[in-house]
C-alpha cells in the first residue's frame, strides 16, 4: 500500500525538496584571489566544481546555484572560498570565523 500519494505520481512535496537542498561546501578558508579580464563570470556557490571558483555545473540536484558577476575592467578580486560571505561572491573574511 502506498503512504505517499504525492511521492508515488512522482510530485515533489515540500518535505522532498528540502531535503534536496544542500549546505555549501567549504572548498578554502580563504579568498580566491585573481586577476581577471573584464566579462562575466559565474561563481560557484555550491562549492563542488572542479574549477574553483568557477561553476562546472555540480550543483545540479542540489538546490544551489551559481551567482554571475561582471567586471567591466581587468582587475584583482577576492572571490569567497568559504561559501558563508554576506557578500557573495566577494570575501568579507566570514572564513576568519570558521
Amino acid at each position: 500500500m502506498v503512504k505517499d500519494v504525492d511521492s508515488f505520481y512522482g510530485i515533489i512535496t515540500k518535505k522532498q525538496n528540502e531535503a534536496n537542498m544542500s549546505e555549501p561546501e567549504i572548498t578554502q578558508k580563504k579568498p580566491y584571489v585573481l586577476e581577471l579580464e573584464a566579462g562575466d563570470y559565474w561563481w560557484c556557490g555550491c562549492g563542488r566544481s572542479k574549477s574553483q571558483p568557477f561553476c562546472d555545473g555540480s550543483h545540479s540536484g542540489t538546490g544551489l546555484t551559481p551567482q554571475k558577476f561582471t567586471l567591466t575592467e581587468k582587475g584583482k578580486v577576492w572571490l569567497c572560498g568559504c561559501r558563508r560571505s554576506g557578500k557573495s561572491p566577494h570575501c568579507d573574511g566570514t572564513h576568519k570565523a570558521l
